[in-house]
């Protein structure tokens, strides 16, 4: 398990208010910002922080849990209005699981944002 994931973004402004549209359905808020960057979190025990760099960073691929099927959903709008690009409306992934409910969506340095949920339908 992770404590912290760190990456860089060209575009500060653009990434902070991205990631923190789209993962406000998750619960994940900023924790602290500072010279360095940001850090959100959701639980308090494991953080997503964002640093100011220069160059195009590499395209990741993040996934995120939710709790239902209703917050995959509210990311993958929020996620939409804040300005990223479909890359997989919310629904079932039968070739990940019977379970898998995830959608997934491209931010503004690239990177493949999921949020999952691996619960049944309530």
């Amino acid at each position: 398990m992770f404590d912290h994931v760190v990456f860089g973004t060209s575009d500060y402004a653009a990434s902070k208010a991205f990631f923190l549209k789209a993962l406000e359905p998750i619960g994940m808020a900023v924790v602290s910002e500072g010279s360095l960057g940001i850090e959100l979190s959701a639980d308090g025990k494991t953080s997503l922080c964002i640093r100011r760099i220069e160059e195009k960073p590499a395209h990741l691929h993040l996934a995120f849990v939710a709790q239902n099927r209703q917050q995959v959903d509210a990311f993958h709008r929020a996620a939409l209005e804040a300005g990223g690009k479909d890359n997989g409306a919310p629904g079932l992934r039968p070739n990940y699981s019977g379970k898998y409910y995830a959608a997934f969506v491209i931010g503004p340095d690239g990177h493949n944002i999921e949020v999952v949920c691996h619960e049944s339908e309530s």
